[in-house]
């Protein structure tokens, strides 16, 4: 990214310095094309996931179910049914949408052949998972989610796919998304997605699992009552979501924040009101449950101290909240 800055031309000039800009962006793109398997495919760069599932699926009247991202739900309609473990079946994957990995619970889909379009953003570089291999037309990736710089992601479509671009004008990335390329932020994407390739090749996040694995036996341990969302399927390694019924999940989420620890709840603020977790009830799950749920992320870089830590803090606060309640 350092580099990049140097580099004071426009990838659409034609002149030596834009030359030169251009050749960092096209390598950077079949870099990123080797690193997720997508030899077989096009990498059309953009702001984030977000913006490529408005690309991929705007006005296209595809399916999908509740436990979809948000940026993905808000274009397909939510007729897909997830079971208890947040599994979702697809009749017709041509005209269906579904996530590889759920960005709340972790929870790992098995992509039927010929899926129209799947949001990978959670599972690139948790999961040894190549494009070509997936049987997906379209997929998401934001590099942020890779270790990479944030406001730069993709689009990764089968070769011969249709698209019609969302925004108009000068006809950068093959006429699919106009405006200027972010040279610097696509360079990074590059290079945090080789690293994300070497860490799962080294089994960094087997490790990473284990420790998971250290965290959920020691919260069970204890708060009894404590239930782990989609435990019994498949999950990325880094992810743990699980609810303490009668203690909400943002009261929890500022409890760890006092203590030192940064996680997310399951329930979203709007307005001063507070909402269920639409993934958790797309589950089945009952609404004090989805209120009282948190996830709970590690990386390459928590340690088990970390984790020891966090048990502590996290039942002791329970531990408080019960005690009132009594």
């Amino acid at each position: 990214m350092a580099t990049a800055m140097d580099q004071l031309g426009n990838p659409s000039s034609v002149h030596l310095e834009g030359r030169a800009v251009r050749a960092t962006v096209e390598r950077a793109r079949g870099r990123v094309a080797e690193a997720l398997g997508a030899g077989g495919g096009e990498i059309v760069f953009t702001s984030g996931a977000t913006e490529a599932a408005t690309l991929a699926l705007a006005e296209r009247n595809l399916k999908g179910a509740a436990v979809e991202h948000e940026a993905v739900a808000a274009w397909v309609g939510l007729e897909l049914d997830a079971d208890g473990a947040g599994r979702v079946a697809v009749p017709e994957p041509d005209r269906s949408t579904l996530q590889l990995a759920n960005s709340e619970t972790g929870v790992i889909q098995e992509l039927p052949r010929g899926l129209a379009v799947s949001d990978a953003t959670q599972a690139w570089g948790k999961l040894p998972v190549a494009f070509d291999r997936t049987g997906a037309e379209m997929a998401l990736v934001s590099a942020h989610k890779l270790g990479g710089p944030k406001g730069v992601g993709a689009l990764i479509m089968r070769r011969g796919c249709r698209l019609d671009p969302r925004i108009p004008g000068g006809g950068q990335e093959m006429g699919r998304r106009s405006g200027t390329e972010n040279v610097i932020g696509i360079a990074g994407f590059a290079a945090a997605v080789e690293a994300a390739v070497r860490d799962l090749d080294a089994g960094v996040w087997e490790e990473v699992a284990k420790l998971r694995n250290i965290l959920e036996n020691g919260i069970a341990a204890g708060s009894h009552r404590t239930i782990f969302v989609g435990r019994d399927a498949p999950r990325l390694p880094n992810t743990s979501c699980f609810a303490s019924p009668g203690w909400k999940g943002e009261t929890q989420v500022m409890a760890m924040d006092l203590a030192g620890f940064a996680i997310s709840s399951g329930s979203a603020c709007s307005s001063g009101k507070v909402r269920e977790s639409r993934v958790l009830r797309a589950m089945g799950y009952d609404g004090e449950t989805a209120r009282s749920a948190v996830r709970v992320s590690l990386g390459p870089s928590t340690t088990e101290e970390n984790i020891g830590r966090f048990i502590d803090a996290w039942t002791m606060a329970r531990n408080r909240v019960a005690g009132r309640a009594a």
